[in-house]
């Protein structure tokens, strides 16, 4: 007795380790992928770059300092010697006309620009986690009715069989209802390849081993409502696009001021200390220097044409941002278009599948008792079979429906605009 316990307890043991999948919620999903995907990364590393560029625009406020030394050696003649030189400039911009202000503009613009490009990839991060997440869901929820989609086929085939085996029903339809089970397992094999592709994508975006398991935890209801439409169109104007279309503007203005300001005087101030050193032959030199230069291009045929293309592409950028504000507006439009067809379809999808399952337990009454034929009863579970997932996929679109709009307002939430 004792060694049988033994055995049990070694048995149970490796059962004790085993490790449960990682339960997922989507907050988890999508503070995971902002984590590990690269391309936000990359978007990160941008706004280094043009952060660091800011920062040395504003280099020409401040003085220039600038070493230089020659080493020479001089043969005139019977004689030789060598000459050291040695000079430091300091120098300093009093004036420029406004080209450094213009250009540490446009640094801080570029800057600002990226940023917003990075909310741009956050945005379509996001949405991508979302969709994959839901959709995943779904296909999760789909599996779960090809599994019952199998199951009433299996029972079918099994009626039609004893009623077969009784004599009060044909060869024909053990036949039809086998033909149905073995469709109704084919479809379960698809629906297990389908979410395990969804599982590697959802893995993709995280960052994670393709392979690597995981529960998903939720489900594809909604019970947020969803804002007005004038609500939404509000919220567009803080889109990343829109503040980066404006930025684009302010840097042409920039460079048309910048542009202008070629047609004034740069005024510097220069202090230099020069030092040459030689043989016994040649005394030694210091001269040292102050003074303030002015400078004025007075007339250069370029200028004038620079000026005109600067002033058209600040046109350029204006037209574009009213193309950006219309497309957002459309985009977001037809968005809320499709959340309001996905709403009405969740409801006629829930009231087909109450008929769908009265139909098919009424369907598979009467063909117990021979009050009907095999085909009205397969046709009555395939459009059980269709009516739950149709019931899945339009609430899978509801959902979607209402990412898009996210993504079109540019909030994490759309909760966040009640």
């Amino acid at each position: 007795m004792l060694h049988l316990i033994r055995m049990l307890i070694c048995a149970a043991w490796p059962c004790c380790w085993t490790v449960a999948p990682e339960a997922l919620t989507l907050e988890d999903a999508l503070a995971q992928a902002e984590r590990h995907l690269p391309a936000l990364k990359a978007a990160d590393a941008r706004v280094g770059s043009r952060d660091e560029l800011y920062k040395a625009s504003l280099s020409p406020y401040l003085p220039t300092l600038d070493a230089a030394t020659t080493q020479e050696k001089i043969k005139q003649n019977s004689r030789s010697f060598d000459l050291s030189t040695y000079d430091a400039t300091l120098s300093y911009t009093l004036y420029d006309g406004g080209r450094r202000r213009a250009d540490r503009n446009i640094a801080r613009l570029n800057r600002d620009s990226e940023r917003e490009q990075r909310g741009i990839t956050l945005l379509d991060l996001q949405f991508d986690v979302k969709s994959s997440f839901f959709s995943t869901i779904a296909r999760r929820d789909v599996l779960g009715h090809r599994r019952a989609q199998v199951e009433d086929s299996r029972k079918g085939l099994e009626v039609a069989q004893g009623r077969y085996e009784l004599g009060v029903a044909k060869l024909s339809d053990v036949l039809q209802s086998s033909v149905r089970y073995e469709q109704s397992k084919f479809s379960l094999g698809q629906a297990e390849g389908e979410l395990q592709k969804s599982l590697a994508q959802v893995n993709s975006l995280l960052g994670r081993s393709l392979n690597e398991d995981f529960d998903l935890v939720g489900d594809l209801e909604l019970l947020t409502a969803m804002p007005g439409m004038e609500r939404l169109a509000q919220a567009v104007v803080d889109r990343p696009e829109i503040k980066q279309s404006e930025n684009t503007v302010q840097v042409a203005k920039n460079l048309k001021t910048r542009q202008l300001n070629e047609y004034l005087p740069t005024v510097t101030a220069n202090a230099s200390y020069g030092r040459s050193e030689a043989n016994r032959f040649i005394s030694d030199l210091e001269d040292t220097s102050v003074g303030i230069r002015a400078t004025w291009n007075i007339f250069e045929l370029g200028k004038f044409y620079r000026t005109r293309s600067a002033g058209f592409d600040l046109q350029v950028t204006r037209e574009n941002l009213d193309e950006t504000v219309r497309q957002i507006l459309l985009e977001l439009r037809k968005a809320y278009e499709d959340y309001l067809t996905a709403s009405r379809n969740v409801r006629v999808a829930e009231e087909q599948l109450r008929q769908a399952e009265h139909n098919y337990a009424q369907t598979f009454g009467e063909y117990r008792i021979g009050k009907t034929d095999i085909i009205a009863l397969v046709a009555a579970e395939i459009a059980l079979s269709n009516a739950r997932e149709q019931h899945t996929v339009s609430k899978l679109n509801l959902i979607l429906a209402r990412t898009l709009i996210e993504r079109a307002t540019g909030v994490e939430r759309i909760d966040l605009l009640q």
